[in-house]
């Protein structure tokens, strides 16, 4: 099975030297992550340039912010300098980041339309046959070619709304803070979605895997309640993920999350939901957890994923840890 990494955003590390030692240790594809600060696009083209075979994808950019033709031609133009290795990972991302960093409205009219209509109009754009036409709710586009492209397209989708999007159009679903073992049972709704539809297709599923390796377990676990919190506390839907697995805990996190005491958020996630959630111990423990929801049936291209409140010591040690190599 292969083996991914999600390149860690928040680090003083050099993203294009990660890129190239993580070819060299055997991961079978590379994802890059976009919030504010850094430009995913830039970084995958400098990392394109710095390797031969290695997958590329971002992970995600979000659909508000990119019109689907500047998705389609990013997507294109990427696929060109990494000779055919990148995958465009989207998502809808989180109100706060739309509306506080973007300026949109994150309700026009609503983001898993603004998601299925992106999605769309991108893959026509990429690889329809002759000038492509749309006439959507929320684009209308007209009389242009289409750029004769194959990228695959995955959608990070969390609830079911969302799940119909990648069922309907997706090569590939990026679960993110979905329970480990809820993710056959998420899938599973993708594919009744799909059959009901008379789609043929395969899905891919890339989750996130939070990890988190050091000598000290309980070190590498906080990493993770850290990471649990940050996300469970900023989005809805990444609280509503956890919660159906945790509803309480969920509800006890984001709740501290949102009154301002960060330190008590991460303590709330408990030692069941790192479980479930992540994967953190020493180098032994954290393999051992790896395999276990690499193995999870419906999971195909695991990803491992360093928390961003993670030292850069610790991301270096779990990469490392964590590589095909390694095995």
């Amino acid at each position: 099975m292969p083996t991914d990494l999600l390149l860690p955003q928040v680090t003083a590390l050099d993203t294009t030297e990660l890129g190239v030692r993580a070819e060299e240790l055997g991961y079978d594809g590379l994802w890059l992550g976009e919030l504010w600060g850094a430009s995913s696009v830039v970084g995958l083209t400098d990392i394109a340039a710095h390797t031969d075979d290695i997958d590329l994808g971002t992970a995600i950019l979000n659909v508000f912010s990119r019109t689907p033709a500047v998705l389609a031609m990013t997507a294109a133009t990427l696929a060109d300098v990494s000779d055919g290795r990148f995958r465009l990972g989207v998502g809808t991302s989180t109100r706060k980041s739309i509306e506080d960093l973007h300026g949109m409205d994150w309700d026009a009219p609503n983001p898993v339309r603004r998601a299925h209509e992106t999605i769309e109009l991108t893959k026509a754009f990429l690889d329809a046959d002759g000038r492509v036409e749309y006439d959507g709710e929320v684009f209308d586009v007209q009389d242009f070619p289409s750029l004769d492209v194959d990228v695959p397209i995955y959608h990070a989708a969390l609830g079911e709304a969302n799940r119909r999007v990648v069922a309907r159009l997706c090569d590939g679903w990026i679960p993110h803070n979905v329970p480990f073992p809820e993710l056959d049972d998420a899938y599973a709704y993708i594919t009744d979605v799909m059959a009901e539809a008379g789609r043929d297709a395969t899905i891919d599923v890339a989750p996130y895997v939070p990890a988190a390796v050091d000598d000290d377990p309980s070190a590498a676990r906080d990493a993770i309640r850290g990471h649990v919190a940050y996300y469970v506390g900023n989005g809805r839907g990444y609280e509503n993920a956890v919660a159906e697995r945790f509803p309480d805990g969920a509800a006890a996190v984001a709740d501290a999350w949102r009154d301002g005491n960060r330190e008590a958020a991460a303590e709330r996630v408990t030692d069941e939901m790192v479980e479930a959630l992540g994967v953190a111990g020493t180098p032994e423990q954290a393999r051992e957890q790896f395999r276990a929801v690499a193995g999870i049936d419906c999971v195909t291209r695991p990803m491992v994923t360093i928390p961003s409140n993670a030292s850069d010591e610790m991301a270096e040690r779990t990469i490392e840890e964590l590589a095909p190599a390694a095995y």
